[in-house]
């Protein structure tokens, strides 16, 4: 008898449902989107990880709810980063990976992710790591076990042998053996190696298109694969729905790229009038990262980096401080992106400032962080806003960053996914 209550009792605990998590949110006033004037006050209600409504005035949640006041604060949608490197910080990074193990990624990683979080970035791209760092990182965020953004997650990128993304300057049996079984060679093996890294769990394939500035080698900026193998990555990408994001410096490079049917570009910066057309005729989004240029510029002289390496910061300094104008003049899509680990993680923000400087208005700057990077991501009807339905990304600032900015450099209060960050 006893034995049939308690199996009764586990039968109803089992088929009773689960309570739900609800969070009550007072704002003094809230950001949709980047297109909309900010509301005045506003409760904003959070259930289970997602928006459930936004109603004008101060409302109180149910009796279950925690309630949490942010009246003197604007809450504003969750920022993106399109482009970081949690499992890595600056320098060092041409011997670092002969040193240590991959398992110190993932704690550098953890680290990071907390320090993005806070920062107001609620969703990044990683944008290449180790075979297997990103993608626990993402579990990692994923369930709660560590404080961070959401992570959409590429792995380790696709390079020519000896291109920028393979590992070089080190002696041959090094090289052979760091080596992350990613190069490719001619249009079939390029097809297998993105089929390998869909296998392995890539959100994005990460490609390197041209040669790069922290490679101890990575020779020409130019276009390194052929347009066969760039195409044959494109097609196989978006044949698995995944799309193809390039670190691209050269304008042949990035031209070569946009034809292919590459979807973004990441740096650009000798960007020219013939690539800008090929990107808008391709509708190709550019990546700016120029706070890697000013992280990479802030730490030359100081033994950092390798001459190699710093002869190539030298060159592209200029440069990097007019191109995105550019770009914005000649009407190429734009989408917000960092390259964060280049420099110190948390300082995402700082990319704000560097656009408006070279002529976007403040309004864009923010849109270019939350609806139009979601909209890279294939993610708009999730993130990038706030409404019912959607992700509970959000972040709390002082001021309006449609009319500056420089207020998100300074994030009050975070939610991830309906968690909030302490």
């Amino acid at each position: 008898m006893r034995t049939a209550a308690l199996l009764a009792l586990a039968g109803a605990l089992v088929a009773a449902p689960a309570l739900a998590d609800t969070t009550v949110i007072h704002a003094g006033a809230v950001i949709v989107d980047a297109d909309s004037a900010p509301r005045g006050a506003s409760t904003i209600t959070v259930t289970d990880g997602r928006i459930v409504s936004i109603t004008d005035g101060f409302a109180p949640g149910p009796a279950d709810a925690q309630t949490v006041d942010l009246k003197t604060k604007t809450i504003a949608p969750g920022l993106i980063d399109l482009h970081v490197h949690l499992t890595g910080d600056p320098g060092g990074d041409f011997w670092k990976g002969a040193v240590e193990p991959d398992e110190w990624d993932v704690v550098v990683g953890a680290k990071n992710a907390r320090l993005t979080a806070l920062a107001g970035f609620t969703t990044v791209r990683e944008a290449g790591s180790g075979p297997a760092s990103a993608f626990s990182l993402r579990r990692g965020t994923a369930e709660g076990f560590i404080d961070g953004p959401r992570i959409i997650a590429a792995g380790p990128s696709l390079a020519i042998v000896g291109g920028h993304g393979d590992v070089s300057g080190f002696r041959p049996e090094v090289n052979e053996l760091l080596d992350s079984g990613f190069t490719c060679t001619g249009a079939v093996e390029c097809a297998e190696k993105v089929r390998l890294a869909s296998q392995n769990g890539a959100d994005i394939i990460k490609i390197t298109a041209t040669g790069g500035v922290l490679s101890q080698q990575g020779r020409g900026l130019e276009a390194h694969f052929t347009d066969p193998e760039m195409k044959s990555i494109a097609d196989t990408a978006h044949s698995l729905g995944l799309k193809v994001m390039a670190h691209a410096h050269g304008a042949r490079g990035i031209e070569a790229a946009s034809r292919a049917g590459i979807d973004s570009i990441e740096h650009g910066t000798y960007l020219d009038e013939a690539a800008a057309r090929a990107m808008k005729a391709n509708g190709t989004v550019l990546v700016p990262t120029l706070m890697a240029f000013k992280g990479v510029t802030e730490r030359l002289g100081q033994g950092i980096y390798t001459p190699v390496v710093e002869a190539k910061i030298r060159d592209v300094a200029d440069t990097a401080r007019v191109f995105m104008g550019k770009a914005l003049r000649w009407g190429v899509p734009i989408a917000f992106g960092t390259d964060a680990g280049v420099f110190g993680h948390g300082r995402n923000a700082g990319e704000f400032a560097l656009m408006v400087e070279q002529g976007m208005s403040h309004r864009d700057a923010f849109a270019a962080a939350t609806t139009n990077a979601a909209r890279v991501l294939g993610m708009e009807s999730q993130i990038g806003r706030l409404a019912p339905g959607y992700s509970a990304d959000l972040i709390a600032v002082d001021g309006n960053p449609l009319d500056d900015t420089a207020t998100l450099e300074n994030v009050g209060w975070v939610m991830v996914r309906g968690r909030i960050i302490d």
